[in-house]
């Protein structure tokens, strides 16, 4: 019988020294590994715990990322199975730290990404370091490492295919915020308008009462009402989809002027509760 020796390539990345959070998700990982067996293929820790910059301060303590492979190949995933490995997972993270956030991957879905180079998937193997392994993950970095996982060109025009929709999407929160902004500024007039003993009317007639209530009386500056028109002009305009675009130098304007309102009737509101009191 011919003997020889098998020498396996060194891991991309070191195992941390003295690190509590690479011990937990180590510790994490057997528990898994026990309870689970073939079913999980591969669990890996990657983020900024497995990049090594553990190191830099946070306010708060951050989270201990972990994948978890399962396969989906040769087991069948009905719901049984799946609600299973859900209750069994979350219970053994729930033991060991809170900071556990366990991503889960099927096999099938992993070789796909692997396949097309998908972007989110090759940051996994470039940071990823393997806490168990069954001959997936660590291949798969060598295969990174070689440069035999590139991206494929139905993977390039799907990542472009989103910027643009990104891009609108990034418009339609401006137009949002300038909408939350609007109720932020209804709510204030509700509450100083029932604070002077009115029911509030409709939006549409908010202004109006401000002006024969407030504004008249000399309680609030004739703006106070003059803005409160604006913001439901603005508001009705982006429901109705008469305005698809508003710069962010606009934006700013908008949310100097709610909050420029809303602490003035704050102000009116505390004098009339100290002078009460």
């Amino acid at each position: 019988m011919v003997e020889f020796k098998l020498e396996k390539r060194k891991p991309l990345h070191e195992i941390p020294s003295e690190n509590d959070e690479y011990e937990l998700a180590v510790a994490f990982s057997k528990e898994v590994q026990k309870e689970l067996g073939e079913f999980v293929k591969s669990i890996v820790l990657f983020g900024s715990y497995s990049r090594g910059n553990e190191k830099y301060e946070t306010i708060h303590e951050r989270d201990i990322d972990v994948l978890m492979i399962i396969n989906d190949l040769t087991i069948i995933l009905n719901p049984e199975v799946i609600q299973s490995y859900r209750v069994i997972v979350h219970n053994i993270a729930s033991k060991h730290s809170k900071r556990l956030h366990i991503t889960t991957m099927k096999l099938t879905n992993f070789w796909e990404y692997m396949r097309s180079g998908d972007p989110v998937a090759v940051n996994m193997l470039r940071d990823g370091l393997a806490l168990s392994d069954s001959g997936i993950f660590e291949p798969m970095q060598h295969l990174l490492r070689e440069g035999r996982i590139r991206p494929t060109r139905e993977a390039v025009w799907t990542y472009f295919g989103r910027a643009p929709l990104t891009l609108k999407n990034s418009q339609w929160h401006i137009l949002q915020a300038i909408v939350d902004l609007y109720w932020a500024v209804i709510d204030a007039s509700h509450a100083i308008l029932m604070h002077h003993g009115h029911v509030p009317p409709t939006p549409a007639h908010v202004a109006d009462m401000m002006t024969q209530v407030l504004v008249k009386p000399g309680i609030l500056p004739k703006k106070y009402a003059d803005d409160m028109a604006a913001f439901y002009d603005i508001s009705k305009k982006i429901l109705h989809r008469e305005v698809a675009w508003i710069s962010g130098e606009e934006y700013d304007n908008y949310r100097k002027r709610a909050e420029i309102y809303v602490k003035g009737v704050e102000a009116v509101l505390g004098k009339n509760v100290q002078r009460k009191g």
